[in-house]
C-alpha cells in the first residue's frame, strides 16, 4: 500500500487533478517569456554614430545623392561594405562623394563620442538603445542574461530548501508574487545596474515557480498518469515561446514588454490560494490532520464524498508508513558520488545536463545573427519543439534512453558544426539548420529529464535531480557569455557549443540503459544493477517476475549473488522458530 492507493480511492486522476494541473501549468506559458526575454528587451537595432554636424544644408538633389550616400562623408565602411557602427571620420570627407573609389583606409577616424543614432523599425526601444550597450559596451548586453540565469541558479538552491521547510504551496504562492512585483518593477529601472538587480531577483522567483509547480503537480497525480501529464504540460512552455514573439512584435518597447510578461502573475497569485498543499509533504512533516482534510476535499471535488467517512487518520498513516520510514534516513549530495555506480551516473549526467542547456540557450539566445526577422525566428524556434518532443518520445520507446540521449547530442553538434561552413548569403539554409539543431537540443532536454529520474534511486532521486540540474543552470549562464567570443572569431561560439555537445554525447554512452527496467529504490539497488554489468533485459525479466509473483525477493537476491540459498534457508528456519515461540 502507498499514497497512490489513496489517490485511486478519492478518484484517481479526476476533476480535481485536471483543474489543479491546468491552473498550475498556465503560468508555464510565461516561463518561456522570462527565459528568452533578453532576445527582445536587449535586441540590437541597426545603429551608427550620432552626428553633431548639420548636413541638411547640403543640397542632395543637385548632387544626385541620397542621405545614405551622404553619410559616407562622415562614416567609414566596415569590412562588409556597410556603414561602420562604431567609428566615424574626425573630419567630413566630402571628396568621397565625388569619388567613391578613392582610398579611405588611411583617413583618421574616432569612436562615437556623441552617442549613436538607432533605427526604430524593428524595435522602438530596447535597453541597448536606451543605455547605448553597443560597440565596446556590447558584452553588457549578454551579461544581463547571465545575471538572470544566476538568479535562477540561486533560486533553485534557496527555494528548494524553503519548500522542504514551509511547503510547496506557500513557496509557490510567494514566487508568483515576487515575479509579478519585481518583474514589473524592472520596467521602471533607471539604470543598467538596477535592471540587473531586478532581473536577478526575478530569476530567483522563476526558479521557485518551476520547481514547486512540478512538485505540486506530481505529488497529487497517480503514477500511471505522470508520463502523459508531464508530456502535455511541457507544451505550455512551447506555446509560450510563440506567445512571446507575438507580444514582443505588438509592443516593440522593452518596458511595456517587461510589464506584459510579469503582470499576469498577479492573477496567478490571486487564484493560487485555491491550490492544495501536498498531502505527502504534510504527512512527512507531522501535519497528518491537514493532509487528511486535503484528501477529503479532493474526494468531494472528484465526486467521491463517501470516501470522507472511509479514509481516516489511521488509514492515511498506514498507507504512508513506507514514506515515513524512508524519510527518517538522511541522504546528502555526497551520497551521489560516494559509491562507484552512483559516481559514474552522476558524473555522466553532469556533463549531459550542462552541455544540453549550454547548446540550447546558445542557439535560442542569438536569433538576430540569422538575418531573418527575430519575431519570425522566435515562432519557428518555438514550433520546432513540437516535432522534436514527439521524436524524442518515439526514440525513447524504441531505441532506449542511452541511444536516444547520445544521438540527440551528436546530431545537434553535427548541425552546429555544419552551420559554420554555410555562407552567410544562404540565410534560408542556415536558418533551417539552426532549427534542426535547436530541435535536437530540445529533444535532448526531454530525454535527460526522464533518464535522470530513472537512473537515481527513490531515496535520493530529488537530491540527484537538483544536483545535476544545477549544472544546467551553469550551462545557461555560460551560454550568453560565450557569444561574446564572436568578437575574436565569428565561428568560435559555434565551435564551443558543438564541442561541448560532442563531449556530452560521449559521456552519455557510458550511462546504463533503463528502458523497461524497474526503478531502483535504494543506492544498493543501483550498485547491484549497474556495477555488476547486468543487462537491461535481465533487469526487466526480474522486474516482471517480481511483479507477477513468479519469484520471491530472495530468489532474485540469490540470482544476483547477494545472498546464498543457505542464507535464505537459515532465514526461514529462524522465522519458523520465532513463530513457534510466539505461539507458545
Amino acid at each position: 500500500m502507498g499514497f497512490t492507493d489513496l489517490l485511486d480511492k478519492v478518484g484517481g486522476f479526476g476533476r480535481f487533478q485536471w483543474l489543479h494541473v491546468t491552473l498550475i501549468s498556465l503560468p508555464g506559458l510565461l516561463m518561456a517569456s522570462q527565459n528568452l526575454l533578453n532576445n527582445f528587451t536587449a535586441g540590437i537595432p541597426a545603429h551608427r554614430c550620432h552626428l553633431q554636424v548639420n548636413y541638411t544644408h547640403y543640397n542632395l538633389s543637385d548632387h544626385q545623392v541620397d542621405e545614405q550616400q551622404l553619410l559616407r562623408a562622415f562614416i567609414p565602411l566596415d569590412s562588409n561594405g556597410r556603414l561602420d557602427r562604431c567609428r566615424r571620420y574626425v573630419q567630413p570627407q566630402w571628396q568621397l562623394l565625388a569619388n567613391s573609389s578613392s582610398n579611405s583606409s588611411e583617413l583618421q577616424t574616432e569612436e562615437c563620442s556623441d552617442g549613436w543614432t538607432y533605427e526604430r523599425s524593428e524595435f522602438h526601444n530596447t535597453i541597448v538603445s536606451e543605455w547605448d550597450l553597443v560597440c565596446s559596451l556590447r558584452p553588457l548586453k549578454q551579461m544581463i542574461q547571465t545575471v538572470y540565469m544566476g538568479g535562477v541558479l540561486a533560486g533553485a538552491i534557496i527555494f528548494g530548501g524553503l519548500s522542504d521547510r514551509f511547503g510547496r504551496r506557500s513557496v509557490l504562492i510567494w514566487s508568483y508574487l515576487q515575479v509579478a512585483l519585481l518583474g514589473s518593477c524592472s520596467a521602471l529601472s533607471p539604470s543598467y545596474s538596477a535592471y540587473c538587480v531586478f532581473r536577478f531577483l526575478t530569476g530567483m522567483a522563476v526558479s521557485g515557480v518551476i520547481l514547486n509547480a512540478v512538485s505540486l503537480k506530481v505529488e497529487w497525480i497517480p503514477t500511471s498518469a505522470r508520463t502523459l501529464v508531464g508530456t502535455l504540460t511541457s507544451f505550455f512552455f512551447t506555446f509560450g515561446q510563440m506567445i512571446l514573439a507575438g507580444i514582443a512584435y505588438w509592443l516593440k518597447d522593452w518596458r511595456k514588454l517587461q510589464v506584459a510578461v510579469c503582470a499576469p502573475h498577479f492573477l496567478f497569485f490571486a487564484y493560487s490560494w485555491w491550490y492544495s498543499e501536498s498531502a505527502r509533504w504534510l504527512v512527512l512533516n507531522r501535519r497528518s490532520e491537514e493532509a487528511l482534510k486535503s484528501l477529503h476535499r479532493v474526494a468531494r471535488i472528484n465526486g467521491k464524498p463517501e470516501m470522507t467517512e472511509k479514509i481516516t487518520l489511521e488509514d492515511l498513516q498506514s498507507h504512508m508508513k513506507k514514506e515515513i520510514e524512508s524519510s527518517q534516513s538522511s541522504f546528502t549530495a555526497y551520497d551521489l558520488l560516494r559509491t562507484r555506480g552512483m559516481r559514474r551516473i552522476s558524473i555522466c549526467l553532469l556533463a549531459v545536463w550542462f552541455s544540453t542547456s549550454f547548446a540550447y540557450y546558445g542557439l535560442a539566445m542569438d536569433l538576430q545573427k540569422f538575418g531573418v526577422s527575430i519575431y519570425l525566428m522566435q515562432i519557428i524556434f518555438g514550433a520546432v519543439d513540437f516535432p522534436a518532443k514527439l521524436l524524442a518520445l518515439g526514440m525513447l520507446s524504441y531505441l532506449g534512453r542511452r541511444v536516444s540521449q547520445a544521438t540527440c547530442l551528436f546530431l545537434s553538434a553535427l548541425i552546429i558544426f555544419t552551420n559554420i561552413f554555410v555562407p552567410t548569403e544562404m540565410q534560408t539554409f542556415r536558418t533551417a539548420l539552426a532549427c534542426l539543431g535547436k530541435g535536437f537540443t530540445s529533444a535532448s532536454f526531454t530525454t535527460v529529464y526522464l533518464y535522470t529520474g530513472e537512473l537515481y534511486p527513490t531515496v535520493i532521486r530529488q537530491t540527484g535531480m537538483g544536483f545535476v540540474s544545477t549544472m544546467a543552470r551553469v550551462g545557461s549562464m555560460a551560454a550568453p557569455a560565450v557569444l561574446i567570443l564572436d568578437e575574436v572569431l565569428p565561428a568560435l561560439p559555434s565551435v564551443v557549443y558543438g564541442g561541448a555537445a560532442v563531449v556530452a554525447g560521449g559521456f552519455a554512452c557510458f550511462l546504463p540503459e533503463t528502458l523497461n527496467v524497474p526503478l531502483p529504490d535504494t543506492i544498493e539497488d543501483v550498485e547491484e544493477n549497474w556495477s555488476r554489468g547486468r543487462s537491461a533485459q535481465q533487469l526487466q525479466t526480474e522486474g516482471v517476475a517480481l511483479k507477477e509473483g513468479v519469484v520471491s525477493d530472495e530468489d532474485v537476491a540469490c540470482q544476483r549473488g547477494v545472498v546464498s540459498k543457505e542464507g535464505v534457508a537459515l532465514k526461514e528456519m529462524k522465522e519458523g522458530e520465532g513463530t513457534g515461540l510466539n505461539a507458545l
